[in-house]
């Protein structure tokens, strides 16, 4: 079983996206060491996330791709693999808009990583007070 989609062009002579970057035939550099601790802290992070958010709707993250300037909508498991693709290749994969996603299933990194903090906070408050002797 694979943790991300299986690409159906892969080792097709017509591949419409052979030798572009991320399709498996193109070289790039590796990551660096600084590029490889960002994707883990990622994949930590995302971990976090999705165990806050998922139940309470949200089904994954929204990212304004570079190259297109459009939206692409993940959910949780395909950013996980894309995230573990780049990780393990050293380069991302070539990717499509998700199909009449519903935007308001899927949150930025900016509003997860706020959320995350925002509950960290509230259990960090609970535990810094002092005793109250008077109980």
């Amino acid at each position: 079983m694979h943790d991300e989609p299986i690409d159906p062009f892969n080792g097709e002579p017509a591949d419409p996206v052979a030798g572009q970057p991320g399709s498996g035939d193109a070289e790039l550099d590796p990551l660096s060491d600084a590029e490889r601790q960002e994707v883990l802290e990622d994949l930590a992070d995302l971990e976090i996330y999705q165990a806050l958010l998922a139940p309470i709707g949200v089904r994954g993250l929204v990212i304004k791709c570079e190259d297109c300037r459009e939206p692409h909508y993940f959910d949780w498991d395909l950013l996980r693999g894309n995230l573990r693709h780049l990780l393990s290749s050293g380069h991302p994969r070539v990717h499509e808009p998700a199909y009449d996603p519903d935007p308001d299933h899927y949150v930025t990194w900016d509003y997860a990583r706020g959320y995350a903090d925002g509950v960290h906070d509230t259990l960090s408050d609970g535990t810094d007070e002092e005793p109250d002797s008077n109980r």
